[in-house]
């Protein structure tokens, strides 16, 4: 089963690219970030037309997360639970069962949280606490699920070009850094640094200051899994190529391949 993250920045901008790279990479399951689209208004024949099933949990300019699938979506829930307050569509989660085994799929997109430190990097550290609630709760139920998506975290200095240029961002802090890692070591796997330990490989290059150009990026975009989802991991890959084609999103595709 092959299971994708593409933040798309924004479905209708890149309606025509996504279609490209379903065609190409055929992912089994993909999770988008962004699309910023209310639900009705996402192009769903882009999708639905390749074969896959859809659900969507959006918001109207701003954020957005989707999940699509050639297998059937099944318990699906919108919005990562521990605040009812929180009207930001950042969470979609529903099960998936493959050849072989069934997978719980959770797409997120974790807030920036600039400018820090500040109110929205305060509702950053929230968040990324009731992610950590949500991940002990996964562990609990002894499944394969991954949890993937833009986490906006820059994990470690390797994972930027500049790791300079990003020591007081939002998505660099101590702060950002421990609440990923207290997440990991409840005892999930980084999927693509588990396959690709080098240095130097990037998910994310701004639009500004050549940044593609230069290789100036980031790597923000991850996919962490549950023990019984790592002992199926066979692979995982960024598809680095995607950024430089026409109209591209900021980010690229990140997958993992698991024997499900």
């Amino acid at each position: 089963m092959k299971i994708a993250t593409f933040n798309i920045n924004g479905i209708k901008a890149r309606a025509a690219a996504l279609g490209d790279w379903l065609d190409e990479a055929k992912p089994d399951v993909a999770v988008l970030q962004e699309i910023k689209s209310v639900d009705d208004a996402f192009p769903r024949e882009i999708v639905e037309d390749r074969g896959y099933n859809l659900e969507t949990h959006g918001q109207k300019g701003f954020n957005g997360v989707a999940i699509l699938s050639r297998y059937p979506l099944e318990d699906v829930a919108r919005g990562l639970p521990g605040d009812e307050s929180d009207e930001q569509a950042r969470w979609i989660e529903a099960t998936v069962t493959g050849e072989t085994a069934a997978v719980r799929v959770c797409g997120l997109y974790l807030p920036n949280g600039n400018p820090a430190p500040g109110p929205k990097y305060d509702y950053k550290l929230a968040w990324m606490a009731r992610l950590e609630a949500r991940a002990r709760a996964l562990l609990a139920e002894e499944v394969p699920a991954v949890m993937a998506g833009d986490y906006n975290v820059i994990p470690q200095d390797e994972d930027a070009a500049r790791p300079e240029a990003w020591r007081d961002d939002a998505l660099a802090r101590p702060e950002t850094r421990a609440a990923f890692r207290r997440i990991l070591n409840l005892g999930f796997t980084e999927a693509f640094r588990a396959r690709n330990p080098a240095p130097g490989q990037y998910s994310f290059w701004d639009y500004q200051a050549n940044a593609w150009d230069r290789n100036d990026g980031i790597r923000i975009d991850h996919l962490l899994m549950t023990p019984q989802a790592a002992d199926l991991l066979t692979d995982a890959r960024i598809e680095r190529d995607v950024r430089g084609r026409e109209k591209p999103s900021d980010h690229v595709p990140v997958w993992v391949e698991l024997d499900a």
